[in-house]
């Protein structure tokens, strides 16, 4: 049979990342990521496959984010039986992120039937915790660069993308073929992380767009925060920072070490309110090998906030009313403890909701930059009052010039190029990019499509 790549995700929108090749011998799903934003794009994680899970015989996950691998406890709940290859820290990570997401699922749920906003009765949770646990145990971690057998005739082997800590560019082998997939390819110069590596040959290639029209400001990360952050404790305010557990809550972290160090800021509380986070934080020690952060300067990132962990803390925080800083995921405020957060500190003018990277179209995050006056949180409408800011330059994911960059590093065209994770937008400026600068055949591909690699 043709060799054939279907997009189940990560078209037209930054979410939902799955790719499914198939080969002669084999059929292997890349990534297996979760919807999220828009209601219609949520909806999807509840319809059925175009595949049967039990005829997919491995999943390859390039990291831990759930957009990337919060699939898989459905995934493995409705059939598959196989082996889910990704990077040792991608390994660790994932069991961090995935039961965090099945708690998040069931507690959403009973939220819901509490209180009787779900036109579901009973609302059901996507997955639980235990389905994610079962997940993990189809876990199988591979060292970056070491080559490992799929099936006859199709290898894999997983590179550095930067990013996030273990963050992998996939490069399949298969039927006589290259396939690389980017993932979600890191910066040149990350706070955090060191540079994606170099790949310099591919038949065919599967690009993120997420930043694909637009380059990051190059300014001064860390004056724009302190401005931030001393413009609203000088007011007497709480700063609410929705974060990502994994990369971004590390990264806001070494910043406000950096800053309290030299003074820059006030030395108010900082608190980080995700138990995920604060594990995943002990992972950044555990990994050095991986990014660029000291060991010094690990230890200080470590000891800068507070960690909270339990639920009684977290809404003991919503009680206070002097000067402190909290960070709580989810990074785009479309669930967790950080909706509580927002529900208590939204209202008042003195304080601020700092948002410190992309939010999808869709996403509370993306509503409140759009300048909301309201936002929609477990059934209610809460106004919102506060100083809306955001600071950009936090990103971990690559920006255009940096993805072309990457892409100069190739000594012939592939085949064929396909564009996704991103917007609409962002993925088709990126297509005309590649094809004006580089020549390439280059295309988006639509949801669900299928493509013959010949």
């Amino acid at each position: 049979m043709p060799m054939e790549l279907t997009f189940l995700g990560a078209t037209g929108t930054v979410t939902g990342s799955k790719s499914l090749l198939r080969t002669s011998a084999t059929a292997v799903l890349v990534d297996c990521g979760l919807f999220q934003g828009f209601k219609q794009l949520r909806l999807r994680n509840w319809q059925p496959l175009p595949v049967e899970p039990a005829d997919v015989e491995s999943v390859v996950l390039t990291h831990a984010h759930v957009d990337h691998s919060g699939y898989l406890p459905l995934f493995v709940k409705q059939g598959f039986r196989g082996r889910v290859y990704c990077s040792g820290a991608t390994a660790a990570l994932c069991g961090l992120l995935l039961p965090d997401a099945g708690h998040l699922q069931e507690e959403e749920a009973r939220f819901a039937n509490k209180r009787g906003f779900s036109k579901h009765k009973p609302a059901l949770p996507l997955f639980t915790v235990e389905d994610a646990r079962n997940a993990l145990a189809h876990l199988e971690p591979l060292p970056f660069g070491r080559e490992t057998r799929l099936a006859a005739g199709a290898s894999l082997r997983l590179l550095p993308a930067g990013h996030i800590l273990g963050a992998s560019i996939v490069r399949i082998e298969a039927d006589g073929r290259t396939l690389v997939f980017s993932g979600d390819l890191g910066r040149h110069e990350d706070l955090l992380m060191r540079p994606p590596a170099k790949i310099d040959q591919a038949d065919y290639l599967v690009v993120e767009s997420t930043y694909g029209d637009r380059d990051h400001p190059r300014n001064d990360v860390e004056a724009e925060f302190a401005a931030a952050v001393n413009r609203a404790l000088h007011r007497g305010g709480v700063i609410v920072i929705p974060a990502f557990a994994v990369g971004r809550a590390q990264a806001l972290l070494l910043v406000l070490a950096r800053l309290k160090a030299a003074r820059r800021i006030p030395d108010v509380p900082i608190f980080l309110n995700s138990p995920m986070a604060t594990d995943a934080t002990e992972l950044y020690h555990e990994h050095h090998e991986e990014h660029r952060v000291s060991p010094e300067e690990c230890l200080a990132m470590f000891r800068v906030a507070r960690f909270v962990r339990t639920a009684e803390k977290s809404k003991a925080l919503n009680m206070k009313y002097e000067p402190m800083i909290i960070i709580s995921a989810s990074g785009m405020a479309t669930g967790g403890r950080v909706l509580h957060h927002l529900k208590a500190f939204a209202p008042d003018p003195r304080n601020m909701l700092l948002f410190a990277g992309f939010q999808a179209a869709g996403t509370r995050g993306a509503a409140l930059l759009g300048g909301a006056d309201a936002v929609k949180i477990h059934g209610e409408y809460v106004p919102v009052r506060a100083e809306v800011v955001l600071i950009d330059g936090l990103s971990a994911h690559a920006d255009r010039s940096e993805i072309l960059d990457w892409l100069g590093g190739f000594t012939a065209p592939p085949r064929r190029t396909f564009v996704t994770h991103g917007e609409p937008a962002a993925a088709d400026a990126l297509r005309r990019a590649i094809g004006e600068r580089l020549g390439w055949r280059c295309e988006v591909p639509d949801y669900r499509d299928t493509e013959v690699l010949e």
